[in-house]
């Protein structure tokens, strides 16, 4: 039977044609399906953008914080609890509301935008067992800006949080964590150090952040690094925090002592440092001793953890050691540092922060007791001194705050300052 015929007999089967139907209508269905997602596909990746932040990055709270504030009105709700210290020393709770894991929308300008926050419950944080999790952002359009936008101001507005404070960072793992409540800045005013170590201190870092040009003109290392040597309770690491307020930085605190630091650690956590901030290495003389003095025990110049004396060397001041960055570090005993740990290029400036002189003892008077004559301050100073025995600022500070309110009396009783 010719090949015409057999096809118009299959025509008039009422079967075959039922059959056929379907499966055109089938492969129709299938066509316009792939159709839709390859035009959808094409269409996202030309005609949307999308932004994801993930909970690692700084900026993850920043934006969750400025979504609940400024965007979705949406009634699907997570809480975040906080605490603010107040400036009496009083801690209140604070309730925050983010977007809950899920899909929301929100208008920002003339643009509508999809935000989906996901949690990864299979992955979590070692440090702190809270989820991963990620924010996206996906808009219509090509505008890259608007995200830009709308992180800078979630910055901003997370940053008025802070304003007027001192933020503490401590090492956690191999990233610096915020520790403890942001500070109330403290007024350099508040810190009396001898005459002229304070402005001689604050004008050379202020000249550091103000030429960065300089150093690379001349192909140096932009870093500075300070040492406060001097007795305990002079004001060395008050000193400090008043300087970081001065210059709105932050202040990232390393122990060097810590058993778990290492050389790969330690560098990194300098390179990683938050921009604006102060590294401060509180009494390095616990962690190495010189190696003069260790001759007698090897054990104790390696120090307390696996971080080795050359690996502190090459992070301060090594090929890879990080720039743009300021570090203080304190000790009670310089004579036991290494000279190679405070040679120039590692420590740029040292100051010593010594027991209280007259000019400290009459300026710590007159701020305690504004309402006496000076001619009291220097009476005060001149009994103290005339004893002959070294006080330091805290012992003064600590007989003042036994008498807030008898300055007649703390000037026949200055023997009590040594009881202290």
């Amino acid at each position: 039977m010719p090949l015409a015929d057999i096809i118009v007999s299959l025509k008039d089967n009422p079967y075959f044609g039922a059959g056929f139907g379907l499966f055109g209508l089938g492969a129709a269905a299938a066509v316009a399906r792939k159709s839709l997602q390859g035009g959808m596909v094409m269409f996202r990746r030309h005609c949307m953008i999308t932004l994801e932040v993930s909970s690692r990055d700084k900026s993850y709270f920043w934006l969750l914080q400025w979504i609940s504030t400024h965007g979705t009105r949406t009634q699907h709700l997570s809480v975040q609890t906080t605490f603010n210290q107040t400036e009496t020393g009083k801690v209140s709770t604070q309730f925050d509301f983010v977007p809950s894991p899920g899909s929301h929308f929100f208008r920002y300008g003339n643009n509508w935008i999809r935000v989906e926050r996901n949690r990864e419950k299979q992955m979590l944080d070692l440090q702190t067992g809270v989820p991963f999790e990620t924010v996206t952002l996906t808009s219509v359009g090509r505008n890259r800006e608007m995200f830009f936008d709308i992180l800078d101001q979630a910055r901003k507005l997370a940053l008025q949080k802070q304003e007027g404070k001192t933020v503490m960072y401590t090492a956690m793992g191999a990233e610096w964590r915020q520790f403890g409540y942001p500070r109330r800045k403290r007024p350099m005013s508040s810190v009396v150090l001898d005459r002229g170590i304070s402005e001689k201190i604050l004008d050379d870092i202020r000249e550091f952040t103000e030429k960065p040009e300089w150093y690379i003109e001349r192909g140096i290392p932009y870093r500075r690094g300070y040492l406060l040597h001097g007795p305990p309770g002079c004001g060395k690491s008050s000193y400090i925090v008043a300087l970081a307020g001065a210059l709105d930085y932050s202040i990232c605190v390393l122990n060097l002592s810590e058993r778990g630091l290492s050389d790969d650690r330690l560098n990194h956590l300098l390179t990683v440092a938050p921009e604006q901030s102060i590294i401060l290495l509180e009494d390095v003389d616990a962690a190495f001793l010189s190696r003069d003095l260790a001759k007698e025990n090897p054990a104790a110049f390696q120090g307390m953890g696996r971080l080795t004396f050359s690996g502190l060397l090459n992070a301060l001041d090594g090929v890879a050691s990080a720039e743009a960055r300021i570090i203080f570090m304190t000790t009670n005993y310089i004579d036991r540092l290494d000279p190679a740990l405070i040679r120039p290029g590692r420590v740029d400036l040292k100051e010593r922060i010594d027991y209280a002189s007259e000019h400290q003892l009459q300026k710590m008077f007159s701020r305690f007791y504004p309402d006496q004559p000076e001619s009291a301050a220097q009476e005060f100073a001149q009994r103290v001194l005339t004893d002959g025995r070294p006080v330091s600022v805290a012992q003064i500070q600590g007989y003042f705050m036994m008498h807030k309110a008898e300055p007649e009396r703390i000037l026949g009783q200055t023997e009590e300052i040594w009881t202290i």
